[in-house]
């Protein structure tokens, strides 16, 4: 009975990184449909004001191709919140069918709806009744000829239109206000914020248009006051480069300011192009935090005594100079360039060229490779491991049952990442109050079976035996296994000393070199503390 419970104290260890809890409810309005009919699944998310969701954009879940993902209803229940998902699901083929565990993440973690088998029939079709007919034969159809002239034509008119509007434009418009003259980039940023909040675009449902300005104006004030090509740089790039610039000019910046503007541009970036929709009190907050950060930013540059004014005259004078010149070639090449993607947009509308998200989400391991490393201790008895990031503690409240927990003297996780940022890491250690036997092939094979039950498919796994620099020997599990139609790699380290049970886990893209050079160098730096 007691290795039973040590077992599914082992699993609940081993999986906790990825455990959910019962946020998500899953519905379909029905499980057996014909072929080509659409069947309606249901997510809803149960979750408190201040949370975060957000639910996955996909071509197939599983087997079923998704025909059309619904707009997202909120209903407001007390002090919670229910977010409402629907999608459109249809099989061209007959037979049965499982649509599989979809992960939505709640406030940066992954949790997972309930799998359904659904059944396609065929259409029945009485041959005795339905009058059959001969197959016609193939009319042959003549290709027209000569027609490249037409499409040359429309492209001409274009752009001859294009540049037509432009000229009576430039002829004919009001002369425009004399610019707006700001004292300093503070001022102008403040004043920008104010101008933004009086368009009302939030108001009109304009909300990435709201973001985009906001963002816009971040940038241009770390442009003109701390000179960083901001608006021509990634938010990634930006970050670090404010990074090198305080430590050249020892600018008093705190990393929670980087890290709050990194949040907001990373936001912005996901409502500009992955179709993010924000919650009213998310927009609140990010325009609240851009605002905090330029006034920071600008406490923290130091105060030049002379030329000051001088350089920020001169620098304004030539910013106008460039965006004059900037203007006219913009307006020309716009023109020709907007008359040539139209004459194209057929084109790539034909090809079907996906977005590529992976610039927004999830974590770049090139960055975390070359960045700086935390060597620190976890857990208790310990483990000593250098990390790319420092591992956050995770709670480990509910881990296990009362009956498994009286067991248990102290139990302790950190992690970084999860599975569906493609990068992950997690380092838990065990102490019991009595020194039980653990078979650590048979804790492998419990994790194994817990990342199955989390939407993990097709797991190969190896084992072999692992020792640290100081001897201390345990074993090694790895392999491959498909989450979300993406192939991880991974690698699961167990120990087993007097007394305790420590364990580490990392899995990350298949054939990521950066990630395969990450993970070398933390497990070449594992060690543990050698309990009496």
């Amino acid at each position: 009975m007691k290795n039973k419970v040590y077992l599914i104290v082992l699993v609940l260890i081993s999986s906790l990184g990825f455990a959910q809890t019962k946020q998500l409810e899953t519905a379909i309005d029905t499980t057996k449909n014909k072929i080509g009919a659409q069947f309606t699944l249901t997510l809803k998310a149960k979750v408190n004001s201040t949370s975060k969701v957000h639910f996955p954009e996909a071509k197939n879940f599983g087997k079923l191709e998704v025909i059309e993902s619904y707009p997202i209803d909120t209903v407001k229940k007390d002090s919670r919140y229910e977010l409402i998902k629907k999608y459109g699901l249809t099989q061209f083929d007959s037979g049965k069918f499982v649509i599989p565990s979809i992960p939505v993440v709640i406030d940066s973690k992954p949790v997972f709806s309930d799998s359904i088998k659904v059944e396609v029939f065929n259409v029945k079709v009485d041959t005795l009744k339905q009058k059959m007919y001969d197959i016609k034969p193939i009319i042959q159809v003549e290709e027209p000829a000569g027609d490249w002239w037409k499409y040359l034509l429309g492209f001409l008119l274009l752009l001859g239109s294009g540049f037509l509007g432009y000229f009576l434009w430039k002829k004919y418009r009001k002369v425009a206000k004399e610019a707006i003259v700001y004292n300093s980039p503070i001022e102008k940023a403040t004043s920008l914020l104010q101008l933004l909040e009086q368009k009302h675009l939030l108001e009109k449902g304009e909300v990435k248009e709201y973001y985009s300005e906001l963002t816009d104006i971040a940038r241009d004030y770390i442009e003109e006051a701390i000179e960083i090509p901001a608006k021509e740089s990634t938010t990634s790039e930006l970050i670090v480069a404010l990074r090198a610039v305080s430590n050249k000019k020892k600018m008093k910046l705190s990393k929670e300011t980087l890290l709050s503007l990194e949040k907001v541009l990373k936001q912005a970036d996901l409502v500009k192009f992955a179709k993010v929709k924000p919650l009213d009190f998310e927009i609140a907050e990010d325009r609240k935090k851009i605002e905090n950060t330029i006034v920071l930013l600008d406490k923290s540059i130091p105060v030049v005594v002379d030329e000051t004014s001088k350089k920020w005259e001169l620098h304004q004078q030539e910013l106008k100079l460039k965006r004059e010149k900037r203007n006219k070639k913009l307006a020309i090449g716009g023109i020709i360039g907007g008359s040539i993607m139209i004459f194209l947009g057929f084109i790539l509308a034909t090809k079907g060229l996906d977005y590529i998200k992976n610039g927004f989400v999830g974590h770049s391991t090139k960055e975390l490779l070359h960045g700086d490393w935390i060597k620190s201790d976890y857990g208790n008895p310990s483990v000593t491991i250098e990390t790319p990031k420092v591992l956050k503690r995770m709670d480990v409240s509910k881990a296990a049952p009362k009956d498994a927990m009286a067991l248990i003297k102290d139990m302790q996780m950190f992690g970084y990442g999860s599975l569906i940022d493609q990068f992950n890491i997690v380092v838990s250690t065990v102490q019991f109050k009595k020194d039980p036997q653990v078979d650590l092939t048979q804790a492998l094979n419990g994790t194994v079976q817990t990342l199955g039950a989390q939407g993990c498919q097709n797991i190969i796994v190896k084992q072999e035996e692992f020792s640290t620099e100081n001897g201390i020997k345990g074993i090694k599990g790895y392999g491959t296994l498909t989450f979300k139609n993406l192939r991880m790699y991974y690698e699961i380290i167990l120990f087993s000393q007097s007394g305790g049970l420590q364990q580490i886990m990392i899995s990350h893209k298949e054939g990521d070199e950066n990630a395969q050079k990450i993970s070398e160098r933390m497990l070449n730096s594992v060690e543990l503390q050698i309990t009496n």
